[in-house]
């Protein structure tokens, strides 16, 4: 069973990223607070629910959250500061879309960077044990498909409907096959032969 909250303030925001791994798009992550008394038998890490159920569940969490934010960090910048600094980034950006301010904020993994004079903390699997890190990755996985399933209209040979831009053989097949976009991020390991890009 998932926890409401961590600490005993009310405004305890959860935060998640979703499309670390990922071989083209943003990564992009969500901040929810929760109100206290939010029960729901569904929501669990996105990792664990099919799609139907994630998207089931965005808009029951956007309508009953006290406050969320959504944000995407795109290929330029996940290229130019790296991966990590780039989903700890998306988190700073997503909180600061909360009509609210965070009183102490929980984190999905092990890294992350002070946010203003917030107190924080980072667990391990955190989406598995709180409802708002449960929630956060829900909207940080629904809202980054949509934007997958956007960027696949214009380029449909990779399937990034189906594979989100994640390192599948068909994903590499269509990479070795028509090169890559401006979507995707050249700092990444594109191929499992690759030495060097020529970009």
């Amino acid at each position: 069973m998932l926890l409401i909250n961590h600490s005993n303030y009310s405004l305890e925001c959860g935060t998640d990223e979703a499309g670390r791994g990922c071989l083209a798009g943003p990564v992009t992550a969500a901040a929810v607070i929760l109100p206290k008394k939010f029960e729901n038998s569904i929501l669990n890490d996105s990792k664990q629910l099919s799609e139907k159920k994630r998207d089931l569940l965005k808009p029951i969490i956007e309508t009953q959250s006290i406050t969320f934010g959504v944000a995407h960090i795109f290929q330029e910048e996940i290229d130019s500061i790296n991966i990590l600094n780039a989903s700890i980034l998306a988190m700073h950006k997503s909180i600061d879309l909360l009509s609210k301010k965070p009183q102490f904020i929980i984190v999905d993994g092990n890294k992350f960077k002070p946010y203003n004079d917030i107190p924080f903390k980072t667990i391990i699997k955190g989406d598995g044990k709180y409802l708002s890190i449960a929630a956060a990755s829900i909207l940080a996985k629904t809202h980054r498909d949509i934007y997958m399933n956007t960027i696949h209209e214009e380029y449909p040979m990779y399937n990034w409907k189906q594979n989100k831009g994640y390192p599948t053989k068909e994903h590499r097949d269509a990479i070795k096959k028509y090169g890559i976009t401006k979507y995707h991020r050249k700092s990444f390991r594109l191929l499992p032969e690759q030495l060097r890009l020529d970009i």
